[in-house]
């Protein structure tokens, strides 16, 4: 049968508070906007930006509460996500906040499952900018199996979810237990023996100051040709900002190159464990490839000159932020080129110390790789059964 996305729950456009009135920002609650979210974010947990009480308070019309299913309905449309706690959205967001016995996990699930058809109306619209208002986006009309399953199809999905945030905290928990570590060895100087290390000059004696271009060599990445559609396939990764995205290790990429679009530009190929920076728009975001990769023109690679100095050099590249930030010089579009990079300076301790620390901390980052790895397969089972639950072919 078919049911208006209106029966489902009451739909709510956000608004976005003015942006001159500083107390609106900063405080506790999300404020989520399309740039939040992927095409299968589950809950929304974290925002680039957040609003105060007091915004809540002024846009009382516009709040969402916890549990309901934000969908982006302008530009990027038919992403998805589940709202955590309450919050507002912008105004590119519609949302469903479920009816009372409507459970709002399968009402996530079937607005995924959904997001081609979203998707279409959108674009069909005629605008130059798709959208779907309010009004169309209440309308529309989606098959649904039996509400008694309703229930049962979002438990057997969100059982593959959970386990993938799950995973997603335990990965952000050891990497934050090795940047600790890190923290403690090369910013406090606490490292091992370094009670017996004398300090001169600021610095212990043995570490030398020099620049990026010291770690190793440094490439910048670039795009093959959109015109020749032989360049692009499934057999190499090809890397950019998105796939960096509160990911470590980059373990799958929305597009990839074929054996001809790689060979294009040979002299971007980076091997395994590469450190990726992403150095144009949004700067300071720090990567590492799972496999053989290359990347697009906004990312600065670092091939490091030596195993050991690795992981060292990637929260050394993960500290760089303010640098970057204000190596971009207040320009709209941020643009650390290869030069500015590879002659950003650093702090370089001794070779036995780095290795010590390489080799206490690549169990933590070969585990990590396994947990993305398996969470790789797990969206993959779920994303299997989601159709066939939704069209009836699995019974429940």
């Amino acid at each position: 049968m078919k049911v208006p996305i209106s029966s489902l729950g009451k739909v709510v456009t956000g608004k976005t508070p003015s942006t001159k009135n500083p107390d609106f920002f900063g405080g506790k609650y999300p404020f989520v906007t399309p740039s939040d979210l992927d095409w299968r974010t589950y809950y929304c947990r974290s925002t680039e930006r957040t609003v105060t009480e007091y915004a809540i308070e002024q846009h009382k019309n516009q709040v969402i509460p916890a549990n309901s299913v934000m969908v982006t309905c302008i530009g990027t449309i038919g992403k998805c996500a589940i709202s955590s706690e309450v919050c507002l959205t912008n105004q590119q967001i519609n949302t469903i906040v479920p009816y009372e016995g409507v459970d709002s996990k399968f009402v996530y699930y079937l607005l995924v499952h959904n997001a081609p058809l979203v998707r279409g109306i959108g674009v069909g619209g005629g605008s130059a900018t798709p959208i779907i208002n309010k009004g169309t986006f209440s309308k529309l009309q989606l098959h649904v199996p039996p509400k008694e399953t309703w229930g049962r199809i979002a438990s057997i999905l969100s059982a593959y979810d959970d386990l993938i945030e799950n995973n997603k905290r335990r990965i952000q928990l050891l990497e934050e237990a090795v940047h600790s570590i890190y923290k403690e060895w090369f910013i406090r100087f606490r490292f091992p023996d370094h009670e017996n290390s004398k300090i001169v000059d600021g610095i212990p004696v043995g570490w030398v100051r020099g620049t990026i271009a010291d770690l190793g060599e440094i490439i910048t990445g670039g795009t093959p040709s959109k015109r020749n559609n032989a360049y692009y396939g499934q057999d190499v990764p090809f890397i950019k900002i998105p796939d960096m995205r509160n990911a470590p290790i980059v373990v799958t990429t929305e597009e990839s190159l074929s054996i001809e679009g790689a060979h294009s530009q040979s002299n971007k190929t980076l091997p395994a464990r590469s450190i990726l920076v992403s150095c144009i728009g949004t700067v300071g975001l720090v990567s590492m490839n799972a496999s053989i990769a290359q990347t697009n023109q906004q990312i600065n690679a670092i091939i490091p000159y030596d195993k050991d100095i690795t992981y060292w050099a990637y929260f050394t590249a993960k500290n760089l932020q303010p640098v970057l930030d204000a190596m971009g010089g207040g320009v709209t579009m941020t643009n650390v080129n290869k030069t500015k990079f590879s002659g950003i300076p650093i702090l370089i301790p001794p070779h036995k110390i780095l290795r010590k620390f390489s080799s206490y901390v690549l169990p933590y980052f070969d585990l990590i790789e396994n947990l993305l790895i398996s969470n790789i397969r797990l969206a993959t089972a779920r994303d299997l059964l989601l159709p066939r639950l939704m069209n009836g072919e699995v019974k429940v």
